[in-house]
């Protein structure tokens, strides 16, 4: 379609599978028709298909391969760590030599990717300052900014911190009906990728930022649940990043805006 240079509308799996109700059997006919109808139905809500830069699409490749690496380490690493009260001396040293030649090529590999990574970001000019206003925010971190990258194409398909807290799952719904009020909860339809990277970035802005670390606190002594004060962190980390980037200015504690 991009060679084509036609207008392209990419919607969501999710929301066409819910638009169609309750629904038996699958072909391509099918989804062809159902395709058409919804797209004749919500018009309104079309939105055209950006294509991201030579630049963000080699990063969107670099990206899921640095994730690989790191997932097939872990399941090499882990039985290692975990298999120590098990086995004997002599048997945990065969196992460790028996994946440290695996082991020191994923390291080579990973360090590659992230050398790749980083001369990609600093190479362009777009790409380089955004990353500087994003891993400006206290706790946020290389790996959560090239994500956040990713998914907002340079912040120019998600401009709204809104819509993209509710996308990474760090937004609360209220769950009631009549007379039962239920605790609010987050959606499970989320990017579970973003939503991990801002739960880690959380716990380190919680940790290492006194302002963040202040609110958690307090929260916590006045008897809030802490994984719900965690989840409001996430959502104030997406906001200072959106706001970083759409102000084009690094994070900065005490900044105050200017009353009109």
């Amino acid at each position: 379609m991009q060679g084509l240079a036609l207008p392209t509308w990419v919607e969501h799996a999710p929301h066409l599978t819910a638009s169609t109700g309750l629904s038996r059997g699958k072909t391509d006919q099918v989804d062809a028709r159902r395709i058409a109808a919804y797209a004749a139905r919500f018009v309104e809500r079309a939105r055209l298909w950006s294509a991201p830069r030579p630049g963000l699409a080699e990063l969107d490749r670099l990206s899921p391969r640095r994730a690989r690496l790191v997932k097939v380490g872990k399941m090499l690493q882990t039985p290692l760590t975990s298999s120590e009260t098990f086995f004997s001396a002599a048997e945990q040293r065969a196992e460790e030599r028996g994946c440290a030649a695996s082991l020191k090529a994923l390291a080579a590999d990973l360090a590659a990717v992230d050398k790749a990574i980083v001369a990609l970001v600093a190479g362009d000019e777009t790409l380089a300052r955004q990353y500087e206003r994003i891993t400006s925010v206290p706790g946020v971190g290389p790996v959560t900014a090239v994500e956040v990258l990713l998914t907002t194409n340079e912040f120019r398909t998600s401009t709204d911190p809104k819509q993209y807290a509710c996308y990474a799952g760090v937004v609360s719904f209220e769950r009631s009906s009549g007379q039962r009020k239920g605790r609010p909860g987050v959606s499970h339809q989320a990017n579970k990728r973003v939503k991990t990277l801002l739960h880690l970035a959380a716990l380190a802005a919680t940790r290492y930022c006194q302002q963040t670390k202040a609110y958690y606190e307090r929260k916590v002594a006045e008897g809030k649940n802490k994984m719900l004060v965690l989840n409001n962190v996430r959502n104030k980390l997406v906001h200072r990043i959106f706001a970083c980037v759409q102000n084009d200015r690094n994070y900065d504690k005490n900044y105050a805006p200017a009353l009109g």
